[in-house]
């Protein structure tokens, strides 16, 4: 049971000193973070658009210490509206927030990231895109449904993250499924205690079937968070007999894993959007990633035995 080692290591700052520091680490870190600048993570979205792909942005920033840090991940978002506007790529680009990374857990958080996240949402919506609020962990769900509440009323195409692991989900879906509303569906990556949230996998999978199904039932608009295939398969089911056509949802799959799986969608007429993070804070993503799948764990590994 790697998986929960791995995520406790995710908060340690020992661990990270010396993963960052290991030679090996940088050349895996840029199979899953498409780079530390805002120019690499452009030069990424170009490149999947390229292939007919669309991208979701993820200037990685999260748990802060100070308001200062807030708002440095603040401009560093409205930097990257700016590129997507001049660039003109919001059509394929939209952006993911973490809102810890805009201060929700500092003093006063609730409000300290509402006031931070709000320009950016105004800058998305300049360049022709949106934000999507990614989920943390349980502790601020209500908080982030919350500020999505408040963001909605201005800007309706705001999108929300929810975690098919966590016991609420299925009422969360019904309450979001209503019309225009973007809702990406997730397993969850965060460590949960019993009390909130499913620990069998099994248990998981099934929240999530039942929540997918909630969701392409609705009049929103649901993306498909998952590399697994029998999800995508179900997904597939589900919009057939819901009547949606490929425009009214779409897959969503991280940068780096099961690429030639998101060239199959697009050839078969699917909308995909990779999941794109960058950014000098990798640490606490990479970790995430590494416990979610064997596989991830496993290519780590092995690149650690080849350059010893």
């Amino acid at each position: 049971m790697l998986g929960p080692v791995l995520l406790a290591a995710a908060r340690s700052d020992s661990i990270r000193r010396i993963v960052a520091a290991a030679p090996v680490t940088r050349p895996v870190v840029d199979r899953f973070v498409a780079g530390e600048r805002l120019d690499e993570s452009m030069a990424a979205v170009r490149s999947l658009a390229a292939r007919g792909l669309e991208v979701t942005l993820d200037h990685l920033g999260e748990d802060i210490t100070d308001p200062a840090e807030a708002l440095r991940n603040r401009d560093a978002y409205l930097q990257l509206a700016a590129a997507l506007k001049e660039q003109g790529l919001g059509v394929k680009a939209e952006m993911s927030v973490k809102l810890s990374a805009f201060g929700q857990a500092l003093a006063g958080g609730h409000e300290l990231a509402l006031k931070n996240i709000t320009p950016v949402v105004e800058a998305a919506a300049e360049a022709g895109t949106t934000v999507t609020l990614d989920m943390e962990d349980h502790t601020t769900v209500d908080s982030t449904l919350a500020i999505l509440a408040d963001l909605r009323e201005r800007f309706p195409q705001t999108g929300a993250v929810v975690q098919s692991y966590l016991f609420r989900t299925e009422d969360d879906c019904h309450a979001l499924a209503g019309e225009g509303s973007r809702v990406r569906l997730v397993k969850g990556a965060y460590k949960e205690p019993a009390t909130v949230a499913f620990q069998d996998k099994r248990e998981v999978d099934k929240a999530y079937v039942r929540c997918l199904k909630i969701l392409m039932a609705g009049e929103g608009y649901p993306m498909i968070g998952s590399h697994d295939p029998r999800m995508v398969a179900i997904g597939q089911e589900l919009a057939h007999r819901n009547g949606r056509k490929p425009a009214d949802y779409e897959f969503q799959m991280l940068y780096g894993i099961r690429e030639a799986e998101q060239q199959r969608l697009v050839a078969d007429g699917h909308r995909m959007r990779v999941y794109i993070p960058y950014g000098t804070d990798w640490y606490g993503y990479f970790m995430r990633r590494l416990a979610e799948r064997p596989a991830n764990l496993a290519f780590f590994l092995r690149s650690l035995a080849t350059r010893g």
